[in-house]
């Protein structure tokens, strides 16, 4: 546990910590009468109440469309299978001000849906909450699925034999099962939708503000850094609660489960209901996360000549964007996949050993510790990313010059989701194999090579392409350490679409579309990577 306590002490509590001295402290003392002062401001109760009922709605839509999705590629062999896998996996890297961008070319005035239906849904809620279910689909396909393809199906069966429904022995036996998964993708989402700032700052409109979104209005856009400060104390403060009942309600339920090799659970569809069943997982997917995407495809080819490669080629132009970049933004690619694959290694380095400790220890300490490493999801990127700058410019730690601050960043992000992921299933194993592996003479590091790796292989797997995808599509934090000359691709887009015209946008289509296909493609590449059949289905 000494590991990551001192990297999230260092690179998170330290700059966030710092951010909120700056905001609070004067030469006159510490003025937490601000706090009050702040929250009680009519405008930012609003914005209290809508960050938390959008995130709960997210949250609860997310789970009702991605469910069937899980049990389908838990469950069902189909051709296409691992293209699908990579498809839904993508939206997850797009940044928030690109999706945004394409979803109000879908629902708002002279979209898609204004010209076939004549309906418009930008500036409302259902814009916003359809954009979460975009982004997050792929966390509880993924998390909640990788689990349940190595149930055993046969405890279900038994249940069936004894008398139970279909249904009954799905709820009294599968379901208890995959509980702390669900719980694992439920908290994910939410606080993915709780800190949601880009989808709701285009779609939203000035109708609709999160908390995320009033930080940045605040420090960027009216230089308050108080109440920039005052706002992240209170979201630090309500994502801390969300964990710390999480963390009670999930370890109430944990138990050692009997885990099979996923390639014995998957069969074809069989009868009518099971394909009908497939059918409609492959239409949600087509509509929710298919068409959006294909909306940026069709605008990056849309040139003012005419459909074409016009786009592409300005981007080999360092002069592209009217001098917003100082290198060809197409050199954007080869910086993300460098900090993408950096990222990854040290988020598997720190979230590995924190979901080992995690499964050693027990008690009110390492329920805080978990919690804690929770919480980057849900504190400001933006105040993470000022905080980077503040406090890591000075000997010994000054890395405002190197390469290596942008990753560290993208992997605070990415532990997070390699700890849940890794953690049902390490909890899953039970502790009586590596006393047995013990009493036949194997070293506590052997005991883990034979009897756990073979388990969680596979969410090693999982954890490492969720990491690096988080790690491509990260925004809030990088748009501020990330260096003129070396932008990330979301960097690149964002700056494309702050300036006006044609060709900037049309530009910023071009490398949201190489995104896509880089994220696809590098998925794609880990299925290909899996060491033997035992790693499972993703």
């Amino acid at each position: 546990m000494a590991v990551p306590l001192a990297f999230f002490g260092l690179f998170f509590a330290y700059p966030v910590a710092a951010i909120v001295g700056r905001g609070l402290k004067t030469d006159a003392g510490w003025q937490f009468g601000r706090i009050g002062e702040v929250i009680s401001q009519p405008g930012i109760a609003a914005v209290l109440w809508f960050t938390t009922w959008q995130a709960l709605a997210s949250t609860a839509l997310t789970l009702l469309i991605a469910l069937p999705g899980a049990y389908v590629f838990a469950r069902f062999e189909f051709p296409g299978k691992q293209l699908l896998r990579a498809v839904v996996t993508v939206p997850f890297v797009l940044p928030t001000v690109v999706v945004g961008t394409a979803f109000l070319a879908l629902l708002g005035r002279g979209g898609l849906m204004d010209e076939l239906v004549g309906v418009r849904l930008d500036t409302t809620v259902w814009a916003i909450l359809l954009a979460h279910v975009f982004f997050n689909y792929a966390v509880v396909v993924r998390t909640v699925g990788g689990l349940w393809a190595q149930l055993d199906p046969r405890q279900e069966e038994a249940a069936r034999v004894l008398g139970a429904g279909r249904f009954a022995a799905w709820r009294r036996v599968t379901l208890p099962a995959l509980a702390p998964s669900v719980a694992a993708a439920s908290l994910m989402v939410f606080l993915f939708t709780f800190s949601s700032f880009g989808v709701v700052l285009i779609l939203g409109g000035p109708a609709y503000s999160t908390l995320e979104v009033e930080v940045y209005r605040q420090t960027a856009q009216l230089l308050d850094l108080p109440t920039a400060a005052v706002l992240t104390m209170v979201q630090f403060a309500a994502v801390g609660a969300i964990l710390a009942v999480h963390a009670w309600t999930v370890r109430r339920r944990e138990t050692a489960l009997r885990l099979v090799d996923p390639g014995r659970t998957t069969h074809r569809p069989r009868g009518w209901a099971q394909r009908t069943l497939l059918g409609a997982v492959l239409l949600t997917i087509g509509l929710l996360i298919v068409l959006p995407l294909g909306v940026l495809v069709e605008r990056s080819f849309d040139a003012p000549g005419g459909y074409g490669f016009g786009f592409y080629r300005a981007l080999q132009d360092a002069g592209a964007g009217g001098g917003t970049f100082l290198v060809p933004p197409l050199e954007a690619i080869g910086n993300s996949l460098q900090y993408a694959l950096a990222a990854t290694a040290i988020a598997l380095f720190i979230g590995g050993l924190a979901a080992a400790a995690l499964t050693r220890r027990a008690g009110p300490f390492v329920r805080g510790f978990d919690a804690l490493l929770m919480l980057p999801l849900g504190v400001s990127a933006v105040t993470v990313g000022f905080g980077f700058l503040i406090t890591l410019d000075e000997p010994p730690l000054d890395l405002r010059t190197s390469w290596i601050l942008v990753p560290l960043a993208q992997a605070l992000v990415g532990v997070p989701f390699v700890v849940r992921t890794m953690l049902p299933v390490l909890r899953a194993v039970d502790g009586r194999l590596r006393e047995a592996a013990a009493v036949l003479g194997a070293s506590p590091l052997r005991a883990w090579r034979e009897v756990d790796l073979p388990l969680v292989r596979r969410a090693l797997l999982i954890a490492a392409g969720f990491a690096f995808a988080v790690s491509l599509g990260e925004f809030g934090a990088t748009v501020f350490i990330a260096r003129p000359d070396q932008p990330t691709l979301p960097v690149a887009v964002a700056r494309l679409l702050g300036r006006a015209g044609e060709m900037n946008y049309g530009q910023a289509m071009a490398l949201s579309t190489i995104l896509m296909l880089v994220c696809a493609a590098s998925l794609l590449v880990l299925e290909r990577l899996r060491p033997d059949k035992t790693s499972g289905e993703f």
